[in-house]
């Protein structure tokens, strides 16, 4: 089976260096066993794990024996599908048993970088960016997010989060998303960073699922493949969520692959360990059994979940994007396309008419590894703007029931006067977020 994937766009580097923040990181062990596919087994009275593994000659990854609803084993293959012929299955012939592929089959663009531009440093001590609200600056002093309009923290965001209606929402949640944890399943996060420190869950929560071990810290060189990706999703979240935390877990490696295996334990992971919102800024063209269960558990669990639509400008939107509006996850699923300034679509975006609603994804700035800043534009930067945002909505005591409908409700009309008139219908049921309309309807 062939699967393409997008969840990068273009990033465009305008670096800001940073004094290093010190946080202590565990230490890494080293790289999970990966299979090249990956079956799911019902189970039968009697089996074992011995007895299943010995019928496709693989190794067990998961075994459910009814305890938790779903008698179910999750097995992992190294020989490819049309050797398991019904005779090769023994035991199990007769079973729904569903084999699909696992390996890098959710991959990343190649992504074009400029180091061109100005650069601006950061001096003197420590920064943390988004603490209580407030942000701790060169000389030690304090200075409000919002200054006369503009966004302090990254004067170079200030028209996109006017756009969105980000300073009108914080005062609508003073909170700032406190008390919320947002799981960002990506390509890690720069543990280091000065934006992160103080706004992650606590270590016992991470996990790095590509290198099996417990620090999920980017890895790779900056501009090319994935690296700085999650840097970037996760400090998005927390510009519009300043007091949120992130758990950050790992998924793909340094050139933007990684495994079904990978992305369905992590979301399983987040759920286990206290996640309110998870967001998925990758994708595939296909969908994945597999993974479909973990989101099942996910909205069984009331974790709401945010997914990025591809950057193909195709008329179809990704995996597990293309999921949000299946009946059973429509209710805490949310997909988001990318639009630029004016409301139009951007050119790389994919649309469909199941896509839920459209963020402005064009230049976000964000934390990049190396204490480093920059700009990256992709539909996996419009999923976290809506992560972010109903993460202010817990914070200020929001139903969680009713925010996965109620955000691409009120968003903003994106086809009035004829705009995106090609794509009528096909950027959300109304189209780009709007956070004060989504806040005065959800909260008292």
């Amino acid at each position: 089976m062939t699967r393409t994937v997008s969840f990068l766009g273009l990033l465009t580097l305008t670096l800001l260096t940073a004094c290093s923040g010190t946080q202590s990181v565990p230490a890494v062990s080293g790289s999970a066993e990966r299979f090249a596919q990956v079956a799911l087994v019902p189970l039968q009275a009697g089996d074992t794990p011995g007895s299943v593994a010995r019928a496709l000659d693989g190794t067990i990854l998961e075994w459910n024996d009814c305890t938790s609803g779903q008698c179910s084993a999750l097995v992992g293959l190294n020989q490819r599908a049309s050797t398991l012929s019904a005779q090769a299955l023994g035991p199990l012939r007769g079973r729904d048993v569903s084999i699909e592929s696992n390996r890098d089959v959710f991959k990343g663009g190649i992504l074009l970088a400029n180091m061109g531009g100005k650069i601006s440093m950061w001096a003197g001590g420590k920064i943390s960016m988004w603490a209580g609200g407030k942000i701790s600056m060169w000389a030690g002093g304090k200075i409000s997010m919002w200054a006369g309009g503009t966004y302090a923290a990254l004067p170079e965001n200030t028209v996109l989060w006017q756009k969105i209606g980000l300073e009108e929402g914080q005062g609508l949640a003073p909170q700032l998303g406190a008390g919320v944890t947002v799981a960002v399943i990506d390509s890690g996060i720069d543990l280091q960073h000065p934006a992160f420190q103080e706004s992650l869950s606590a270590p016992d929560t991470w996990r790095d699922f590509y290198a099996d071990d417990a620090a999920p810290q980017e890895e790779g060189v900056f501009g090319e493949g994935a690296y700085g990706h999650g840097t970037n999703v996760a400090g998005i979240v927390l510009q519009v969520a300043p007091a949120a935390k992130i758990m950050p877990l790992r998924v793909l490696g340094a050139d933007g692959s990684g495994d079904v295996v990978m992305v369905a334990q992590a979301i399983d992971w987040a759920v286990a360990r206290g996640a309110d919102v998870i967001n998925l800024s990758l994708g595939s063209s296909e969908s994945s059994r597999v993974v479909d269960r973990a989101l099942e558990r996910a909205a069984a669990s009331g974790v709401l979940v945010i997914s990025s639509a591809g950057n193909e400008n195709a008329p179809a939107i990704t995996y597990p994007a293309s999921a949000a509006s299946r009946k059973g996850l429509d209710g805490t699923s949310v997909s988001v396309g990318s639009v630029d300034l004016t409301d139009l679509k951007s050119g790389f975006s994919n649309y469909a008419p199941n896509l839920k609603m459209v963020a402005p994804g064009e230049n976000v700035y964000a934390p990049a590894p190396d204490g480093q800043m920059a700009a990256w534009s992709g539909t996996s930067m419009a999923a976290p703007m809506v992560s972010g945002s109903v993460a202010l909505a817990l914070g200020a005591g929001a139903n969680r029931k009713e925010l996965a409908k109620k955000i691409t409700d009120k968003a903003h009309d994106v086809y009035e006067d004829g705009a995106n008139a090609p794509y009528d219908g096909q950027l959300g049921k109304k189209g780009r977020l709007d956070l004060p309309a989504f806040l005065n309807e959800v909260l008292d």
